[in-house]
Formats: structure tokens, C-alpha cells, sequence
């Protein structure tokens, strides 16, 4: 018969959650320096992202909303959706809905991950790709958003290109490709 005391069983803790010893300064680090990695998130660019879709779709649904209406109210408006033609103004509707928000959020990075190797974006979708060491990538500044009620901090729409690296633009906070070349050369 068993007892109704609680039993513990022993878990071995992963190695990310294992405490490194600190170090003083200016000793060795206890992480070699090819394994050290560090991830910048694109908090502004996405929070910018975000907010314009919100907009364009709520823009959106304002208009589709007043055409209903007026549907309605317009001689004829009792008639049915099908002949209307309110069913295929609402496939429409929710067309340019869904393509529109993906449209405005697809630039916006989640985050990037930078490592000796090469470098990790990680897109609006989780797609991740790799790309080479910062220093062989070049970052062209195409426009800069300034912080206001669409994103709290600045951010900047950006061209990215590099050695087998096809040019792609995205929506980052100032700073996220950092130690990438200027693609417009010193400043």
C-alpha cells in the first residue's frame, strides 16, 4: 500500500541553465570567445510592423463597413448577398485584409543573432537565415522613422547585401546589424 508523501525525483539541469563561475576582470572568460553568441531583438520594428497593420486592416474594415451600409440603405439593398454581390466584396475584403497585414509585417525581423561565424536573422514568420560574419555584410540606410505613436523607439527601414548575399529590406531598430559596413561608405 502505497503512502501519500510527495516522492522527488532527481533532474539533471540542462547545461544553458548551469551558472558559470564569474571571473574578475580582465582574467579569462570561462566561455571560449568562438562559442560566445549574442541576440538582438527588433522590439521597435515590430512594434511599427504591428501597429501599421492594425491600422491599414481597421482602415480597412471602416470602409467595407460604410460600403455595407450603404448597400443597405441604396434602392435595391434588400436583395440577397449573392446577387448583390456582397459575398465577392467580402472574399475581396479578406483578400487585401490578410494580404495586406502580411505585406507590412513580413519586413520586421524578431530578432538577430550574432556569432563569430555569421549571423542568424530570424524572421517575422521564424524562418531563420544564415548569413555571413557582420563585417563582410553591408547595411544601407533607405529611411529613417523617428519614435511617435507607431513605435516608441526609432527605427529604420534598411538595405541588406553582402558577398552571396541577395539585397533584402528590413524594418530594424538603429543598431541591430551593428558592425555591419555602410553601404554608402563613411559618414
Amino acid at each position: 500500500m502505497g503512502t501519500p508523501r510527495a516522492v522527488r525525483i532527481p533532474r539533471t539541469r540542462p547545461a544553458s541553465a548551469v551558472a558559470l563561475p564569474s571571473t574578475p576582470a580582465g582574467t579569462e572568460s570561462p566561455v571560449p570567445e568562438s562559442s560566445k553568441r549574442e541576440v538582438r531583438t527588433n522590439r521597435g520594428g515590430s512594434r511599427r510592423a504591428i501597429r501599421i497593420s492594425a491600422l491599414f486592416v481597421g482602415t480597412l474594415a471602416v470602409l467595407y463597413t460604410a460600403f455595407l451600409l450603404y448597400d443597405r440603405t441604396a434602392p435595391g439593398g434588400t436583395s440577397s448577398p449573392e446577387g448583390n454581390g456582397v459575398l465577392l466584396f467580402t472574399g475581396i475584403f479578406i483578400l487585401f485584409a490578410v494580404g495586406g497585414a502580411v505585406y507590412s509585417l513580413t519586413p520586421a525581423l524578431r530578432a538577430v543573432e550574432v556569432d563569430p561565424d555569421g549571423v542568424t536573422v530570424i524572421g517575422r514568420w521564424g524562418r531563420r537565415r544564415r548569413l555571413p560574419r557582420l563585417d563582410l555584410l553591408s547595411v544601407g540606410v533607405v529611411r529613417r522613422y523617428p519614435e511617435g505613436w507607431l513605435s516608441d523607439r526609432p527605427v529604420e527601414l534598411i538595405e541588406l547585401s553582402g558577398e552571396d548575399v541577395r539585397r533584402r529590406s528590413y524594418l530594424v531598430e538603429p543598431g541591430v546589424f551593428a558592425g555591419a559596413r555602410s553601404a554608402y561608405g563613411p559618414r
